[in-house]
């Protein structure tokens, strides 16, 4: 079971403008409640024990978000840690400041727009199942792009038959996105020095070392690029794409 994990929530949102003019972009509402507590929720089912949280944009709106979170905690939501990024350290860099928070085994990562629907098992726990430290150093969730409403651009990954990942080539197109959710063990971000960098450079560290692995998700996921991203994804889950969760 993953004890620990981390929703990446400091980014600036910018595609998502105007609705990030004055606030984070995990804290923007779906149905009723924001991104950040689906993200935090999902978390929780998965049997998450403590989550660090990271902030730079609106950082103070994320606090006080988690604070309200923190006051109605009960004994099985996990404790919550803020971490404050006065600089933008970008994905890999939030990552490998939380390391001593996050622990020597590995942990769950969620970026703080992720938002899906679970199919007859929850992805984290899938994810969960499924990692292998031994021959992994993370385990990310896939979305097919066929499925996807919004853009895609050229795809993130192939898959081959062992779950291993690669990425395209200049002139291919890749039939996987990275849906913002994963496993990962610590090894994967140690390596780099604190500060400003992309986890993308992890990854492709990790695709050389044939440790980056992919499951494919069962459920239906949500593209949040855009405001009018948003409002599509409102419509179709008030249309009657409901679940549990909702």
């Amino acid at each position: 079971m993953i004890r620990h994990g981390m929703v990446l929530a400091a980014g600036l949102g910018q595609r998502m403008r105007p609705l990030t003019a004055e606030t984070a972009k995990p804290l923007l509402p779906l149905m009723g409640r924001s991104l950040l507590d689906h993200a935090l929720d999902r978390l929780a089912l998965a049997g998450v024990e403590e989550v660090v949280v990271n902030a730079h944009w609106c950082a103070e709106k994320v606090a006080a978000a988690l604070a309200a979170r923190e006051g109605q905690r009960g004994e099985t939501t996990p404790r919550l840690r803020l971490q404050l990024e006065p600089e933008l350290l970008e994905t890999g860099g939030g990552i490998r400041r939380a390391l001593p928070r996050l622990g020597d085994a590995p942990f769950a990562v969620v970026n703080g727009d992720a938002y899906w629907l679970d199919g007859p098992t929850p992805a984290l726990t899938l994810l969960a199942r499924h990692f292998d430290p031994a021959r992994m150093d993370a385990l990310l969730l896939l979305i097919r792009t066929s499925r996807i409403e919004g853009e895609v651009g050229r795809g993130d990954f192939f898959l081959d038959g062992e779950g291993r990942l690669t990425r395209p080539g200049p002139r291919q197109i890749a039939p996987y996105l990275f849906g913002g959710v994963q496993i990962m063990a610590p090894a994967l971000v140690a390596p780099e020095p604190e500060g400003r960098f992309s986890l993308n450079r992890c990854y492709d560290r990790a695709i050389e070392a044939g440790r980056l692995f992919g499951l494919v998700h069962d459920g239906a996921w949500f593209h949040l690029s855009t405001p009018g991203d948003l409002i599509r994804t409102e419509r179709r889950l008030r249309d009657g794409m409901l679940s549990h969760w909702l």
